[in-house]
């Protein structure tokens, strides 16, 4: 049985979350997580969180083994765009765009043959 989270409205650009995204998608929970506590960015973090949330669900919604869960899809869209200005020479402004994330994790119960 599949199981879903989203975390929305995080700060930080749809780029560089999908970087980190990129890197755990189709392993195992804990190879993931195990790869999510070594990677050094802002964006691994904000990822840990949503996986482990996705866990607690599948574990409290449907009785599933969490160590045959794996991330069967997982994306970064984007959220609304914060916008301001920053004063600059000559009475002029800069436009400042801050950007922010949606992120979409499903997991599922991989079947082993015998």
């Amino acid at each position: 049985m599949e199981a879903r989270a989203v975390s929305r409205h995080l700060r930080i650009s749809p780029r560089k979350a999908r970087l980190v995204v990129d890197m755990i998608r189709g392993k195992s929970i804990g190879e993931a997580l195990r790869i999510l506590d070594f990677t050094p960015r802002k964006a691994a973090r904000m990822v840990t969180k949503t996986l482990k949330s996705v866990v607690a669900n599948a574990e409290n919604t449907q009785s599933v083994d969490v160590d045959q869960l794996y991330v069967k899809r997982i994306a970064v869209d984007e959220g609304v765009t914060i916008k301001r200005f920053l004063p600059r020479a000559h009475g002029r402004a800069t436009p400042i765009r801050k950007r922010t994330s949606h992120i979409t994790i499903i997991v599922d119960e991989r079947h082993t043959r015998n």
